[in-house]
């Protein structure tokens, strides 16, 4: 029985080792992305010819039940600085709602005061997303697509700053950078901010000036159409339709563009379920994404671009490694105070794994892309360890996700509510918006992440009981993610169960955030 029992706690903690070393390998990937950053930022793309006369663009819409935010996309687009005669913009709308009338108004208005908007709606949701945007292509006379979503708020010369960039015939897209109109609205909202800029402003710039593959957003950027026919156009069978998109045209030889100094506002999620829900589709749809591409990537491409092909399509693997890691932590400190008393070299594994797990949630590259654009070292620092516990509280949903992804279980592409947001919304105004959930697919989740935030309190009573004050610090941290991320998510189903949708009538009033224009421009 002895014997047996040494050789679990001999497994335990050869699983422990296996899984700190997992994460630090992803953990590194993070630094290296910072390292290609600043290595080759002088690289960012410059324009090197421009259009004698402007092509013509097709501006596209896709929407699904955005009755908040519907209007102000269609007329917000409808401002953008271009000639009337080389410009289209299609509203496609697969909405089952009071947005099918409101988009439809709105475009009928656009279109009586001279600008060529068309208004297609759809009665099913056939490829969703992916659907509607191929759809929208069959017909547009545009020989370049740009894309907003409709949360999203176009700046006025969004055009006139990326057009020039396909006069180089190689240029497939070109991607501008989120801006966030509700950053400071709250904890949820400014930490989301956080970990939007370092994907942004460290991982695409980093990937692109350095010749890696980078990703469309999805939004806020525009193609070439023959790019988007020659990659084979949209696919549905993904989640994450864009990131598949971007990988088939750039295995066909077209070369990407991102621009961080271009940049376009849009509605940062409030709500956790909200939140949670989005994190969900960008997890599974990338772990999807990795399934179907990553054994195609051509032996003949350099090994940097199939190193970092690797770590992009693959990184969702890291939440499940968080959840593992996580779990493991109440027998380990057992053991460590217990057994393997008096052996430093594991009493070392043990604190660096707290660390560890910190780095690899909330790596220095967000550090880095806050210093980039905010230009201070406290203000990229104070939220720091909050990012480390939201990152760490919403593992067990991500994880889940990437699961799913990587085992082909199929689920429709469930949007991320929109609220209608501006600086200047009440708290009050935007959680009567919230939609209905469907509460039962969302109970286990839950009780799974109460049951981790007791866990984790458990961890943090034994590390006091038991003095182990170098891990307690971090424990705390994980602790809150999770009481965090388990409390407003409960609170939101509750919400969401009582609150019912308001009318059309009542909803759509949200005046344009001001001073959304500005820009932060990365030097």
């Amino acid at each position: 029985m002895f014997e047996g029992a040494a050789i679990s706690q001999i497994a335990l903690m050869y699983a422990h080792l296996a899984v700190c070393l997992a994460l630090a390998i992803y953990g590194f990937h993070r630094y290296q992305l910072v390292y290609l950053y600043y290595k080759h930022r002088k690289n960012a793309p410059r324009k090197t010819a421009c259009f004698l006369q402007r092509p013509r663009v097709t501006i596209q819409l896709p929407m699904f039940n955005e009755q908040f935010v519907a209007r102000r996309i269609i007329e917000a687009t409808c401002k953008i600085q271009y000639p009337r005669d080389r410009l289209e913009i299609q509203v496609l709308d697969d909405s089952t709602d009071d947005t099918v009338e409101i988009a439809r108004e709105t475009s009928e208005r656009m279109k009586a005061l001279g600008h060529n908007v068309a208004f297609i709606h759809r009665d099913n949701r056939k490829g969703y997303k992916a659907g509607a945007l191929e759809e929208g292509c069959k017909t547009a006379t545009g020989e370049f697509i740009l894309i907003f979503d409709a949360d999203f708020i176009p700046p006025h010369d969004i055009l006139d700053q990326v057009i020039d960039y396909f006069a180089d015939p190689k240029i497939g897209m070109v991607q501008a950078r989120w801006e966030h109109i509700n950053r400071d609205q709250s904890l949820l909202t400014k930490t989301q901010a956080i970990l939007l800029d370092g994907h942004f402003v460290i991982e695409h710039a980093a990937r692109n000036f350095s010749g890696r593959f980078m990703s469309f957003n999805g939004t806020a950027g525009a193609w070439r159409k023959s790019c988007i026919a020659d990659a084979g156009g949209w696919h549905h069978d993904t989640l994450t339709e864009d990131l598949d998109l971007s990988y088939r045209a750039q295995m066909k030889g077209w070369k990407f563009v991102f621009l961080p100094e271009v940049t376009s506002p849009a509605e940062l999620p409030p709500e956790m379920n909200a939140f949670k829900s989005q994190q969900h589709r960008w997890a599974k749809g990338g772990a999807q994404t990795c399934r179907k591409l990553l054994p195609k990537m051509r032996s003949n491409l350099p090994l940097g671009v199939k190193t970092e092909a690797f770590f992009h399509l693959t990184g969702c693997v890291s939440h499940f490694l968080i959840v593992l890691l996580l779990l493991m932590l109440l027998p380990i400190m057992y053991l460590k105070v217990n057994v393997f008393a008096g052996r430093p070299l594991l009493g070392m594994m043990f604190d660096g794994s707290f660390v560890l797990l910190a780095t690899c949630s909330a790596s220095t590259f967000y550090v880095a892309g806050q210093r980039e654009i905010l230009r201070s070292w406290s203000d990229s620092l104070k939220y720091l360890p909050f990012l480390v516990s939201l990152g760490v509280g919403v593992a067990c949903n991500n994880a889940r996700a990437a699961l799913e992804g990587f085992f082909g279980k199929a689920s429709e592409f469930v949007r991320t509510p929109k609220f209608g947001v501006s600086s200047g919304t009440s708290d009050l105004a935007w959680k009567a918006r919230s939609p209905r959930l469907a509460l039962d697919a969302k109970r286990v989740q839950s009780a799974c992440e109460v049951l981790m935030a007791i866990y984790l309190c458990l961890c943090v009573g034994y590390a006091v009981k038991e003095k182990l004050w170098i891990g307690l610090f971090f424990l705390t941290l994980f602790a809150v993610g999770y009481v965090y991320v388990a409390m407003l998510t409960i609170i939101g189903q509750v919400q969401a169960g009582r609150s019912s949708v308001p009318s059309a009538a009542q909803t759509i009033t949200v005046a344009l955030p001001t001073g959304h224009e500005q820009k932060n421009v990365i030097s």
